[in-house]
């Protein structure tokens, strides 16, 4: 999306004026997400603290110190 609304946020309402909804009333298409990555991305976030976790793994063994600090950032 190149042109930029020139108003604040209101919840999808079109503004008279607003060059980004003038684009929207002519059929422009809205801007949509990536959901289906967000959930990759859990995904892959569920499945690296699993593996943390697991038997066998850096923290049970004791390699993370006395404070386990895995996942903070």
């Amino acid at each position: 999306m190149a042109t930029r609304h020139s108003h604040k946020p209101n919840f999808g309402k079109k503004i008279d004026d607003c060059p980004r909804c003038d684009e929207l009333k002519a059929g422009a298409t809205p801007v949509s997400w990536n959901i289906r990555n967000d959930v990759r991305l859990d995904e892959q976030r569920r499945d690296s603290i699993n593996a943390h976790f697991a038997p066998g793994s850096p923290h049970a063994r004791g390699e993370c110190g006395p404070v386990c600090t895995f996942g903070d950032w």
